[in-house]
């Protein structure tokens, strides 16, 4: 437990003296008491009853005066809430080497049975939306709690040439925060780092990724950047099995979602040693880039997973799972310290009065 005002504390010091000047009123009280009491009424004030019924209704009473420094104090607490996630963005890699059969029996297979049994495992309430990234991004889903949807949309996921990791980044943004404009950061981004490239990239043939489905293009909205990971309704779960080969520089895109405050979950799928696809009749050789996945997870404020087979595939989006469903938060308790307090001053009146008709 941490305190917001750790300094309001120091009152506690003033409860060692309230006790001392309770037992001095008690003495005072009992020397006068002796003058003109009779031995049988003295012997009955000293039972352990009689005690407890004097001693119980302050004890209660100065509880409650700790608890109530405490609240001022404002106390923090790690408790597990109900996550305030309630959009996911799955940016799912759809280049041409996820048909590379070291996850067998192909890595796009896998990631489309991980991605199915996400979706289905996912609350009630929570949308989901679904980016597609080859040589472009696309979406492949606009967010919606509708589960056949979104089964139907991953389904129908083609694989196409290019990998454009900054584009999934910003196509996920773009779905997080419709009509603000990033598409316009994806023009500007790729054209500082080679826009060429994403010119001859193909886009993604999806039915669900006609214009009609993207968000409309508006003027960029200025927005002042808040603390990375701060954005409490959404965040972007982007899996790959390769490298950045055109458009924006996806530490770039990462930093757009670092200033909104949107975490973006990575996942490196595939074996440590790569595998090997056929393209064009030739074969060729796809490792995804780890340095890059780790530096965007850890910009935005979220973690980096690596997934060597379809098995710890699903294990990586169980645990997405959990944390959306369930999420450990630091969380202000001085309601609760405040709500002890009263109940503790109430408790001691309701005794004082039941037994010496009077308050505390």
């Amino acid at each position: 437990m941490s305190f917001v005002w750790p300094e309001a504390l120091w009152l506690l010091l003033a409860v060692p003296a309230l006790v001392g000047l309770y037992v001095l009123l008690l003495r005072r009280r009992s020397r006068a008491a002796m003058r003109y009491a009779s031995v049988a009424l003295m012997r009955e004030a000293l039972t352990g009853r009689a005690a407890l019924r004097r001693h119980l209704p302050p004890l209660l009473f100065l509880l409650a005066l700790v608890a109530l420094i405490i609240a001022v104090a404002r106390p923090r607490a790690t408790v597990t809430l109900p996550s305030e996630q309630r959009t996911i963005v799955l940016a799912m890699d759809v280049s041409l080497s996820m048909r590379a059969g070291d996850v067998p029996p192909s890595r796009m297979a896998a990631a489309r049975d991980a991605a199915k049994a996400f979706v289905q495992e996912q609350p009630p309430d929570v949308r989901i939306g679904i980016v597609a990234f080859a040589g472009s991004a696309v979406i492949a889903q606009q967010p919606t709690r509708d589960r056949e949807e979104l089964i139907a949309a991953i389904d129908g996921l083609q694989l196409q040439y290019h990998t454009a990791i900054g584009s999934a980044i910003i196509m996920s943004l773009a779905t997080l925060f419709p009509g603000e404009g990033f598409e316009f950061e994806t023009d500007a981004l790729a054209a500082g780092a080679g826009g060429r490239d994403r010119a001859r990239g193909a886009s993604i043939d999806h039915p669900k990724s006609a214009d009609n489905d993207r968000p409309k293009r508006a003027e960029k909205k200025e927005s002042k950047p808040v603390p990375p990971g701060s954005f409490p309704s959404g965040a972007i779960i982007l899996l790959t099995d390769g490298r950045r080969t055109t458009g924006p520089d996806p530490i770039e895109s990462a930093r757009l979602a670092a200033d909104r405050g949107v975490k973006v979950y990575t996942v490196g799928f595939g074996t440590a040693e790569g595998g090997t696809t056929e393209v064009g009749g030739r074969s060729i050789f796809v490792r995804f880039d780890e340095e890059t996945l780790q530096a965007i997870a850890a910009l935005t404020g979220a973690e980096y997973f690596h997934a060597r087979s379809a098995a710890d595939l699903k294990r990586v989006y169980d645990t997405l799972n959990a944390r959306y469903v369930l999420e450990k938060k630091p969380t202000e308790v001085s309601a609760l310290a405040t709500a002890i307090a009263a109940v503790l001053v109430l408790l001691a009146a309701a005794l004082s009065i039941a037994w010496f008709n009077r308050t505390v």
